[in-house]
């Protein structure tokens, strides 16, 4: 039988360890990723709604599975969760190891839970016992440094090891997630792999923490060499670039471009304005209202953001915090209220 996987996850090492795993299995899968809390229930509801947008694309025999991992649900998100699919007939299947799911594992069949080991050891487990997944063990490895890790075997061989990785995720942040999530979780992949490499040498920990500046350079190279930050505000003014008329806001007649939590606004905003300069201004708030413009001597961006934001800056690089402002997980709902904002107070 054909499956389609669509598989949440946590955003840690754990998290992304289970569908490193899963993407290495599985060919029709579509991945997710969520903090703990508001997160967790937009991204099972972006998951409803892709099951109910493949469904009619694929032959009536597929099964549809919404997998879990790292993640414990309360019981008032599993009734959600188990309600929805079974009106669109797609199966779940949970795969956790925090003890603070407990209750609600005891009321659903498909909810696993299992405290003595990391969900990504589960998840390979899980994929061993029912799809012959790694037989010859060649991942064996780096489930156990996260296992270590991730719940603290601080006397196991690879703890230490574990410990370098978790900072390798950790402070993978040089692409934002909720722009970009399918960019930052092949990052974050690439790193998992360039760790693999070294699990197994001596003193890998080191030579792992000693890797990983040339590691994440080379994820981002383009083909010219660089500084990581240039190579970094390459890439990302590339992303977006190829996203640039989704992410397009204006203000009193000026075309500019939105960016979310993106950082490092003179890099990048610049970079952005010199590749696509049919744009005005560019423009990043973050999950607290504050802001960053950048401009290229179209408009006068101290006024813009005194205007918008209480704020004030240079000609060309200005910023300020919108009062009120609603975050949001979904990026559309972040535009759709910064352009309201500026709207209304332009026109006030």
């Amino acid at each position: 039988m054909r499956q389609y996987i669509y598989h949440l996850s946590h955003i840690d090492l754990d998290g992304y360890g289970c569908q490193y795993l899963t993407t290495k299995h599985f060919t029709d899968i579509e991945c997710y990723n969520a903090n703990y809390g508001p997160e967790v229930t937009a991204r099972l509801e972006e998951i409803i709604g892709s099951v109910r947008r493949n469904k009619p694309l694929y032959p009536a025999d597929t099964e549809h599975l919404i997998l879990v991992t790292d993640l414990n649900l309360t019981t008032k998100e599993a009734n959600w969760l188990e309600k929805e699919a079974m009106g669109i007939g797609a199966k779940i299947e949970l795969l956790d190891h925090h003890i603070t799911g407990k209750s609600a594992s005891e009321n659903f069949a498909w909810y696993h839970l299992d405290s003595t080991k990391c969900a990504t050891l589960i998840t390979y487990d899980w994929l061993r016992k029912y799809y012959g997944f790694d037989a010859e063990g060649r991942y064996a490895r780096i489930v156990q440094t996260i296992n270590a890790i991730d719940i603290w075997l601080s006397g196991d061989e690879l703890f230490e090891f574990g410990k370098v990785c978790l900072g390798m995720i950790s402070g993978a942040k040089e692409i934002n997630r909720t722009l970009f999530d399918r960019e930052d979780r092949d990052y974050k992949f690439s790193l998992i792999a360039k760790a693999e490499e070294f699990v197994d040498a001596q003193e890998g920990n080191i030579l792992l923490d000693d890797a990983l500046h040339r590691a994440k350079k080379a994820f981002f190279f383009q083909g010219k060499n660089d500084t990581k930050d240039n190579l970094v505000a390459s890439y990302v003014t590339m992303l977006l670039s190829s996203k640039k008329e989704e992410l397009t806001i204006t203000y009193r007649g000026y075309k500019g471009l939105l960016g979310y939590n993106v950082g490092s606004s003179s890099l990048i905003g610049n970079a952005f304005l010199i590749a696509n300069p049919e744009f005005d201004f560019y423009m990043d708030v973050n999950y607290r209202g504050n802001f960053s413009l950048r401009g290229h001597d179209k408009l006068d961006l101290t006024r813009m953001a005194a205007e918008i934001g209480s704020g004030g800056g240079h000609y060309n690089a200005s910023g300020g915090k919108i009062d009120g402002y609603k975050d949001s997980f979904v990026y559309a709902q972040v535009q759709e209220f910064v352009q309201g904002y500026i709207d209304q107070k332009t026109q006030a």
